[in-house]
């Protein structure tokens, strides 16, 4: 291939490299009014009062809004594809609140100083009520979280306001508890993993306003141009033929903004007072009102034979959706639907269970690894604790079980595995860390003890039968192409990957694509960058449109030449006739069609694709982790990181390894630093990176990454996705790494000294 996996540098590169105004803050118009949020210091209470007289007559305040001011009807905030899973539970400002940083009042004003000055002077008065603030014994708890007769689902997810159940479910294929009973040794576990923050650079950020046709304007830092627009119309309650959502560059989603987090409120401002309105979350607020992943609980039970054939799995996922629901009905199915079927081979009987449940706690959301991250560190887990229990080396136990090419899963809706190189993967990986030597642990001369641990891991690319990938490619004055997209780079590279796919096809320069997106108004339909769908799925709608596109080419080309189509052929830069022809013109450039196409032409010159798909194809990936612990005093630190990667074609192999590596990081951060807890008033105590800790480059170790090849027959060039398979190793092999390492197994994230002194005293006596 000429283009397509090759490192081609990011498109945006040098913008963002030489500091160009390319994200939302830097768009801001002067006069835009600045939007901030009085949040509740309580956990659940319903406002009995609340007075702004004071507030409003702070020089500059322009007007505040509460919950007396906005309409009255129920929506969600996630990202969703309509119809929407997650239920219909907020409202832009609501009497009753449900967390320590729920919205209470909007305040606009003519610059920051006069806002906090007004903040400060509202004054509310709360009739405090008794929160659900343990996710164990939400389920059916007196203390109802959404009582509220408006509260609506639209899909039957399972949902039940009334118990504090936003998504229930029970999935499974075979006798599961016939097979476990017949097993020689079935293992059952319960893994805690906690909420995590996303933490990106860039915190959530809005701009609104009106333009001269008196529709609302949004540029937001998002990841769902179209959902945002679905999400404002019902939460302002106005057409969504009124409303124009932008997307410029984003500094960092990983998830968190697949989540309507910010725009509702400048949005409503500028609504309703005509003027542009600026809303920017500080840190604190982006980790206390912001997205989180969902804490989850899971109990599992495994069984499988003396030789280690592995029979059947029982998952049961506890999920903590938190005030609201958004994502909590689509999160949890990951966790058990990305983990199960890796474990393929001799799997007679699954079942997967789960219960989602309302708590009185930030409302969680997407981050990447969706579910899986969660389950995966689950099953990974109680994996290695079958190899200890077996006494049989965890690779080989892997390498005896796991999914292969050619395989059906039944725990994955069914689909077959036509592009799978998960063997190659572990062995590859096993092979690079040395694993042999290595396994299970040395003493070092320092005193020091180092191990190795290992674990897999299983995404999807797109939501099959359900997301859409959409692309626009037009020819252009010169020969040059402009490919208009849905889908958002937020970081990812995406627009460059994209890119590469049209040059492929068109067969042209690189340069010569010029990448636009995402605008509702003028990009065409697209779901958004999430649930790893973008070069899959949108690529897939790019290759499309631009094999249309080359056909016009052909034809406009062909009426120049006056012969018949079938006749010629192009190569990128020209069309020309197949068989020359003495006396007449055989060839015409691809300036010279792009300059006749905008004379008497009949031909089309842009083409949009629309794309949905049946399939989800899976990637895969092997981890392995290497620390070192030093047993007097519990601290670990990550030495070495190995990772082989099945993505099918890597389109460009150097953002796919940026992509592996930051997934690894940050999952380096969930097993290690990152941790939630809360105050007596249900606050979250982690509000900045003083307290919540994330990864620096010093604390990862080396990282390493390496691909291995598969060829997705139903993608373009054979690609699958990256995104999120990439983050889900690190919290399970470093866990199996301390135990190799101490004999202690610590099944709830984070990993800390303390938990690993305290498991090594225990285990002393």
């Amino acid at each position: 291939m000429r283009v397509v996996n090759k490192p081609l540098r990011k498109k945006d590169a040098m913008a963002l490299v030489t500091g160009k105004p390319v994200y939302t803050g830097d768009l801001v118009g002067e006069n835009a009014l600045v939007v901030k949020i009085l949040h509740s210091p309580h956990a659940n209470a319903m406002i009995e009062d609340i007075n702004t007289s004071i507030a409003m007559k702070v020089p500059g305040i322009e007007a505040i809004y509460t919950y007396k001011d906005v309409p009255q009807k129920r929506f969600t905030m996630a990202g969703q594809t309509y119809p929407e899973p997650s239920p219909y539970d907020r409202l832009i400002l609501d009497q009753h609140v449900r967390f320590n940083g729920d919205a209470v009042a909007i305040v606009a004003g003519e610059n920051e100083k006069a806002v906090d000055k007004a903040l400060k002077l509202i004054k509310v008065k709360y009739e405090v009520l008794p929160a659900v603030d343990d996710f164990r014994t939400a389920l059916d708890n007196p203390v109802l979280v959404h009582p509220e007769e408006n509260w609506i689902a639209n899909c039957p997810v399972g949902a039940d306001n009334k118990r504090n159940l936003c998504a229930q479910e029970v999935d499974g294929n075979g006798d599961i508890d016939g097979v476990l009973a017949d097993c020689d040794i079935v293992l059952e576990r319960t893994y805690h993993t906690k909420a995590n923050s996303q933490t990106p650079m860039e915190t959530f950020r809005t701009y609104t306003y009106m333009d001269t046709y008196g529709r609302l304007n949004v540029l937001s830092s998002t990841q769902i141009v179209f959902h945002i627009r679905r999400i404002l119309g019902n939460a302002l309650d106005i057409p969504k033929s009124k409303i124009r959502v932008v997307k410029p560059r984003i500094g960092g989603g990983f998830g968190a903004k697949q989540t309507s987090v910010t725009e509702v409120f400048p949005a409503f401002v500028t609504w309703k007072t005509g003027k542009p309105a600026y809303m920017e979350f500080d840190r604190k607020e982006t980790q206390t009102a912001g997205s989180p992943r969902h804490e989850m609980e899971m109990h599992v039970r495994i069984g499988a034979m003396k030789d280690g054939r592995i029979r059947g799995i029982d998952l049961h996922t506890l999920s903590n959706t938190g005030a609201y629901g958004e994502h909590g009905p689509t999160t949890v199915g990951l966790s058990g639907h990305k983990s199960i079927p890796l474990y393929n081979k001799y799997q007679e009987a699954y079942r997967f269970s789960y219960d989602v449940v309302y708590t009185n706690v930030q409302a969680a959301g997407a981050y990447r690894g969706y579910g899986a991250t969660q389950g995966l560190f689950a099953i990974e887990t109680i994996v290695n604790e079958l190899a200890a229990e077996l006494q049989m080396d965890p690779v080989a136990l892997r390498e005896m079980n796991i999914v292969r090419e050619g395989d059906i899963m039944p725990a994955y809706y069914g689909e077959q595995t036509n592009a799978c190189a998960l063997d190659r993967c572990l062995t590859e990986t096993a092979k690079r860390m040395n694993w042999k030597e290595k396994y299970p642990c040395r003493e070092m001369e320092n005193g020091k003890i180092r191990s190795v641990g290992v674990a897999m891991a299983m995404q999807g690319s797109s939501i099959s039968n359900c997301d859409i990938g959409g692309a626009t490619i037009k020819l252009n004055d010169d020969g040059f192409y402009a490919l208009t997209i849905g889908a958002a780079d937020m970081g990812t590279g995406c627009d460059t990957v994209l890119a590469q796919m049209a040059a492929e096809v068109m067969e042209c320069d690189y340069d010569d694509i010029i990448v636009y997106g995402a605008d509702t108004d003028s990009s065409p339909y697209d779901s958004g960058s999430y649930a790893s769908s973008t070069t899959y799925l949108t690529g897939n709608a790019v290759a499309k449109a631009c094999m249309q596109l080359r056909e016009s080419i052909q034809k406009i080309g062909a009426s120049i030449m006056g012969c018949d189509v079938e006749d010629t052929e192009f190569d990128g830069k020209k069309v020309y006739r197949m068989e020359l022809e003495e006396g007449v013109v055989n060839e015409v450039s691809l300036i010279d069609i792009a300059t006749a196409s905008m004379v008497n032409n009949n031909y089309e010159t842009q083409f949009t694709a629309t794309l949905s798909s049946p399939v989800s194809p899976p990637p895969f990936m092997a981890g392995m982790a290497e620390v070192e612990i030093d047993k007097e005093t519990g601290t670990i630190r990550v030495i070495n990181y190995e990772a082989t990667v099945d993505c099918g074609t890597p389109v460009n192999p150097n953002l796919a390894r940026v992509q592996t590596e930051g997934g690894i990081a940050q999952g380096i951060g969930m097993a290690l630093y990152e941790n939630i807890t809360y105050g007596k008033h249900g606050e979250i105590l982690e509000n900045s990176f003083m307290q919540y800790k994330i990864p620096t480059r010093q604390d990862v170790g080396r990282i390493n990454v390496e691909f291995e090849a598969s060829y997705e027959p139903s993608s373009a060039f054979g690609a699958k996705s990256i995104g999120e398979v990439v983050i889900n190793t690190p919290p399970p092999a470093i866990v199996h790494a301390v135990y190799n390492a101490t004999g202690v197994w610590i099944r709830e994230l984070p990993v800390t000294p303390e938990k690993i002194l305290n498991g090594i005293k225990e285990k002393q006596s």
